[in-house]
């Protein structure tokens, strides 16, 4: 349709039907690496989200696609360049204007593929950064509850120990006062804790 619309374009024959080709192919690719960029985007927001969910596959997913478009739009660099220095004897110099604009098309998209590239590595990145904070604070509360844990442990072991001389055995408020101290201790430690914000 575009070379029915300018027909001057067919004056140059075969060499302005490749460019016209050239020129929508590098088009789309300008399309593809916009919608790449798209989404990129969305799975930066996904990542630092709070809450959100992993998200490494996807990643994944999107740089592979990345890799993929690489190798097929890396092929046409060197091809448009011969071109345009005029190592192609069958496009002659009324032409190659028009190659080096596709050219420099080209190599614009290039250069936003290694940028998309390198983006999803510091995405991928701070996703397992993240991650690994997240594991970090999950294990000092677990950490956190088994010290409080611990404390009646502890005590309910020494007086389980069941010796016959325990001097507390004989106290009327050894019970209370033991139950006592094991609250106490896990209201002190639990604060303890919180005012570190491991709780």
């Amino acid at each position: 349709r575009r070379l029915e619309a300018d027909t001057s374009l067919l004056d140059h024959g075969p060499a302005g039907v490749a460019y016209v080709i050239c020129d929508e192919v590098v088009d789309t690719y300008g399309a593809v690496t916009h919608e790449v960029e798209v989404d990129i985007i969305e799975l930066e927001r996904a990542v630092f989200r709070p809450g959100g969910p992993d998200v490494t596959e996807d990643i994944y997913s999107l740089k592979r696609e990345v890799l993929e478009f690489r190798t097929a739009q890396d092929p046409l660099v060197p091809v448009l360049q011969d071109i345009v220095r005029g190592r192609v004897p069958e496009f002659g110099a009324d032409t190659r204007e028009y190659f080096r604009d596709v050219l420099d098309h080209l190599l614009r998209v290039d250069g936003q593929v290694d940028a998309h590239n390198e983006l999803l590595n510091s995405v991928l990145t701070a996703h397992l950064a993240l991650m690994g904070k997240q594991q970090n604070e999950d294990m000092r509360k677990i950490s956190s509850w088994a010290a409080i844990i611990a404390v009646p442990t502890a005590l309910a072991g020494i007086y389980g120990m069941n010796f016959e001389h325990m001097p507390e055995l004989k106290w009327k408020i050894g019970y209370p006062l033991v139950i006592v101290a094991m609250v106490s201790a896990c209201v002190f430690v639990y604060r303890r804790l919180r005012k570190n914000r491991w709780l």
